[in-house]
């Protein structure tokens, strides 16, 4: 989850000397700790003037991608129950897909939060929602739609991990590592992008979007405010 997403703001801005989150240990004889190698994808298209949407990552690569994941958390986990977290509202689909396509036992929660004024700088967030099952003891993936700064995503995991699991990992669909500010550990990546706005397949553009089965990449959002035409047909 980012600031751009569901936390309540729409960009991340320096913390300044935020230590990196210190995690439980994975789970025993796993292959966790090199994680699933991202896919990197280009940078935007060369030759677009004015504003510029295109599709960031198809039907077909993400379904492909998030197949990938879910074996490798299936192989990972083997013989494990663990319970994927996901925070409302931009994972779920993510969510949702990856547990079909991994197959395998597991229990899923949700969290919600807030952000407040001052979390651009700390990444803190006031919880809304907070998970039904306890995690103490438990094998605990947090399923991210993107992760940029990793401001609040280190602070999450700083909560998650003060209820002592068994482990925690993240598994996030989209890395915008140009951003990055907090170093917060990412066993799971989907695809490196490049440093731009994002919507569709769970990812919202004013709460709009999120039902495409693609990832867009929007480079001028108030122009595409202005004119939705410019957005692709959904389905198209």
């Amino acid at each position: 989850m980012t600031a751009q997403q569901d936390a309540g703001g729409r960009t991340d801005r320096p913390a300044g000397g935020a230590s990196p989150v210190r995690l439980p240990d994975q789970p025993a004889g796993t292959g966790l700790a090199g994680g699933a190698a991202p896919v990197r994808l280009p940078d935007p298209p060369a030759g677009i003037s004015g504003p510029a949407v295109w599709t960031l990552v198809d039907r077909s690569a993400l379904r492909a991608r998030v197949d990938e994941l879910g074996a490798r958390l299936r192989a990972d986990y083997q013989g494990l129950e663990p319970i994927l977290v996901s925070v409302l509202r931009g994972a779920v689909m993510f969510l949702a897909d990856l547990v079909r396509t991994a197959a395998m036992p597991c229990q899923i929660d949700f969290m919600a939060v807030e952000r407040y004024r001052t979390s651009d700088e700390t990444g803190v967030v006031r919880i809304l929602k907070d998970l039904q099952l306890d995690v103490t003891g438990a094998h605990v993936v947090l399923v991210e739609d993107v992760v940029d700064s990793g401001l609040t995503l280190a602070y999450l995991l700083e909560v998650l991990a003060a209820r002592r699991p068994a482990s925690l990992r993240v598994c996030a669909l989209l890395d915008k590592r140009a951003r990055r500010l907090v170093n917060v550990p990412l066993a799971y990546v989907g695809f490196e992008i490049p440093d731009t706005f994002v919507a569709g397949y769970g990812l919202d553009f004013d709460e709009h979007e999120r039902g495409r089965d693609e990832v867009l990449a929007v480079a001028d959002p108030d122009a595409v405010r202005r004119d939705p035409r410019l957005l692709p047909p959904i389905g198209a």
